[in-house]
């Protein structure tokens, strides 16, 4: 309970800060400010919850369990897959 009325809290800190700077900053009339900051709050959580995130979750969006074609890297490719140039040269015309 107390860490959502601190992340609440921070959450509206964020937004009257986002509204101050970036309304005189850019000498916005109220409703631009208002627009600004309403866009710009959800914006920056997203960024600094995505960078905070460990490296080893945010490679692993897509387990290969629920993607059997799943190819973490076009390099690590099966070998076993013939290329277009291979399998144009067996055709016959």
């Amino acid at each position: 309970m107390r860490a959502k009325i601190k992340q609440g809290a921070l959450i509206a800190c964020l937004f009257l800060f986002l509204f101050v700077v970036i309304g005189g900053g850019l000498h916005l009339n109220p409703s631009g400010a208002l627009l600004a900051a309403a866009t710009g709050t959800p914006l920056l959580i997203h960024l600094f919850s995505r960078r905070s995130l460990p490296r080893k979750l945010e490679r692993d969006l897509l387990p290969s369990s629920r993607s059997p074609g799943f190819v973490p890297n076009v390099t690590e490719s099966d070998r076993s897959h013939c290329r277009a140039s291979e399998t144009e040269a067996a055709l016959p015309e």
